[in-house]
C-alpha cells in the first residue's frame, strides 16, 4: 500500500490540533480522537482494498524483430464495482526498450479494457517477458494498492525480418528483383521461363515485340537461372565483427544479409546452408532446398553473437571442406585488419578453389576513409592520414591476393551490404560460374 496525496492532507489535521495543543491542553482529546478515526478510516480502506481487484492478461507474438517496434497488448479485468484508474507496467527483458510505458487504462464497474505498448529490441536472442506491475486507489482514496501479478511470456528476437516480407510482396507483384535492383541480371542467357510486364530494369534486347504487339504492352521475356545449386554462408563472429555501424555490429549486418539472400536463393530453388564460427565453428547447417531452409538459418542464428575472441578461420575452411562435397558458392563475410589473418584467409582460399566458389565479403572501413578525404589542420593529422592511406594500400594488395587465389572479392560498406551481396549472387548465377 502506498499512502496517496489525499491521506497526506488528511494528516495534517491531526498535526494542526497537536500545535495547538502546545498552548491550550483542552484540545488534547479532540487530537487524538482525530488521531483515531484517522487511523480507523486508514485501516478500513486499506482493508477494503486488500484483495485484489484487477487482473491482467498478456496477447504478443513469440517471435520479435530486433529493432522494429514490436506490439504487446494487456488485456485488463476489473471485479471491483467502481470505477478504476489503474496504472500498468511490465517487467522487460535485458537490451529491451520498452514505447509506451507505463500505461494508463479506466475500467468500468466489473469491466475490462485493452492497453498497448510496443518493445524494440536491441540484441537477438531467447529472452521472457515477466511479471505485470498494477496501481490503481483503494475505495476512499487513502491508499494507492500496488500488485505484482506473476506472468512468464518467452519471446524468441529474430533478426530484422522486414526486408523477407518485403520481398515477398514485390515478388507476388512480378517485381522481386526491382528490390535490389537487379532485374537485367536475372536469367542471363538460359532457358526462357515466361513472359511478364517490361521494367525500367530490364534490358532493351529482351523485350518481346511479337507479344508486346499483340498485348499492347511493353511485355519482356525472362529466362531460368540454373537451380538446385549449393550456396553456404560463412559468417564470421570473431572481435572485429563486434564493431557496430548504424546501431548494428558487423555480425548483424552480416546475418541480415545472409537471411535476405538465403530467402532469395532458396526462392530461385536453390540448397542453402550456414557455418558460423569465432575461435571454433558454433553452428552448422548443412546446405537445405525449399522454404524451409529459410527458417533453418533463422533458428540456427537467432541467439548468436559476436566475441571478443580471435576467429579460428583453418577451424571453419576444414569443416566446409569436410562437410560440404558438393560444389557450392561459399560466401564468407568477415573483416581483415592484420597481415596474420590476410595470411591465413589468402592459403585457405587457395585450398577452397579445388572444389568450391569463394566469394570473400569484407567491409571497407568508412572511418579510415574519412581520414582520406579530409586530414585535420594539425601537423599530426598528416601523420594520421598517411597512416591510413597506408592502411587502405594495405587492404588493397590482399583484395588482389584473394583475387589472384581464384576468390570472387566484394567490399562494401555494412548499409550497401544486402543489396551488394544479392546482385554478386545473381551475376555469378547469371554467368554461370558455379
Amino acid at each position: 500500500m502506498i499512502p496517496t496525496g489525499r491521506f497526506v492532507l488528511l494528516l495534517f489535521v491531526p498535526l494542526f490540533l497537536a500545535t495547538i495543543t502546545l498552548v491550550d491542553r483542552t484540545m488534547l482529546v479532540p487530537m487524538v480522537a482525530a488521531d483515531l478515526g484517522l487511523v480507523a478510516i486508514a485501516g478500513i480502506d486499506a482493508l477494503l482494498a486488500l484483495r485484489p481487484r484487477v487482473t491482467v492478461a498478456r496477447e504478443a507474438a513469440d517471435v520479435f524483430s530486433i529493432g522494429r517496434a514490436n506490439p504487446v497488448n494487456l488485456r485488463v479485468r476489473s471485479t471491483a464495482g467502481r470505477r478504476l484508474d489503474v496504472a500498468l507496467n511490465d517487467d522487460l527483458f535485458p537490451d529491451a526498450v520498452a514505447v509506451g510505458l507505463p500505461l494508463e487504462v479506466t475500467l468500468p464497474a466489473r469491466g475490462t479494457a485493452t492497453a498497448s505498448y510496443q518493445i524494440e529490441p536491441r540484441r537477438r536472442g531467447s529472452y521472457e517477458l515477466g511479471d505485470h506491475y498494477v496501481r490503481y486507489q483503494s475505495p476512499l482514496g487513502l491508499w494507492r494498492r500496488q500488485l505484482r501479478q506473476s506472468s512468464k511470456h518467452k519471446v524468441r528476437v529474430y533478426p530484422d525480418l522486414q526486408q523477407i516480407r518485403t520481398y515477398e510482396l514485390l515478388a507476388r507483384q512480378d517485381r522481386e528483383y526491382a528490390f535490389v535492383r537487379a532485374m537485367r541480371l536475372k536469367g542471363g542467357e538460359s532457358e526462357f521461363e515466361r513472359l511478364r510486364d517490361y521494367t525500367r530494369d530490364d534490358e532493351f534486347r529482351s523485350i518481346d515485340w511479337k507479344s508486346t504487339a499483340r498485348r499492347d504492352r511493353l511485355t519482356a521475356r525472362e529466362y531460368q537461372l540454373e537451380s538446385n545449386q549449393n550456396v553456404m554462408f560463412a559468417l564470421e563472429a570473431g572481435r572485429l565483427m563486434t564493431a557496430e555501424v548504424g546501431g548494428f555490429s558487423y555480425f548483424d549486418h552480416a546475418l541480415n544479409a545472409m537471411l535476405m539472400l538465403g530467402h532469395v536463393a532458396a526462392r530461385a530453388g536453390d540448397r542453402v546452408g550456414f557455418l558460423g564460427f569465432d575461435d571454433a565453428v558454433r553452428r552448422f547447417v548443412p546446405p537445405e532446398s525449399g522454404m524451409s531452409a529459410s527458417a533453418a538459418l533463422i533458428r540456427s542464428s537467432y541467439d548468436m553473437h559476436p566475441k571478443l575472441v580471435e576467429p579460428d578461420f583453418d577451424g571453419a575452411f576444414e569443416q566446409v571442406a569436410l562437410r560440404v562435397r558438393k560444389r557450392s558458392l561459399v560466401i564468407l563475410v568477415t573483416q581483415i585488419v592484420d597481415a596474420a589473418v590476410a595470411e591465413v584467409v589468402v592459403r585457405r582460399t587457395r585450398g577452397l578453389v579445388r572444389r568450391h566458389l569463394p566469394l570473400i565479403v569484407v567491409f571497407r572501413d568508412t572511418d579510415v576513409e574519412r581520414l582520406l578525404e579530409s586530414p585535420g589542420p594539425r601537423k599530426e593529422d598528416v601523420y594520421v592520414a598517411g597512416a591510413a592511406a597506408e592502411l587502405v594500400r594495405w587492404r588493397a594488395g590482399v583484395v588482389k591476393e584473394l583475387t589472384r587465389a581464384g576468390a570472387h572479392v566484394l567490399e562494401v560498406t555494412p548499409g550497401n551490404l544486402t543489396s551488394a551481396v544479392i546482385n554478386r549472387y545473381l551475376e555469378i548465377k547469371a554467368r554461370h560460374l558455379l
